[in-house]
């Protein structure tokens, strides 16, 4: 399994729109090939800051979900929302075990 772990944090206190967003997403990676599911988290010590992660059967089928559909699963970000500069960053590992 390949888990891709995106972060980022939130600039100007819209935090609990971008949550909502998450909570009623339109769920279009739900069936693309190779997805398995999507946790998304938000640390108590920064509430400002989202983890994302999306578990695949392996890294190609990420790669290309990632590559042909990555600007239409951005549709629904909150109008207006601003990040720490640098701060978005993904990550990619290895599924050892659960």
């Amino acid at each position: 399994m390949f888990v891709a772990l995106s972060t980022f944090e939130i600039a100007n206190d819209m935090a609990d729109e971008v949550k909502e967003a998450f909570v009623n997403r339109p769920q279009l990676v739900n069936n693309a090939p190779g997805f398995i599911r999507l946790d998304v988290l938000s640390p108590k010590d920064n509430t400002q800051e989202i983890w994302m992660m999306t578990f695949w059967t392996d890294e190609e089928s990420y790669q290309v979900w990632y590559k042909n559909h990555m600007r239409e699963s951005h549709q629904g970000v909150p109008k207006g929302l601003k990040l720490v500069p640098h701060s978005p960053k993904v990550r990619m590992f290895d599924h050892i075990t659960a």
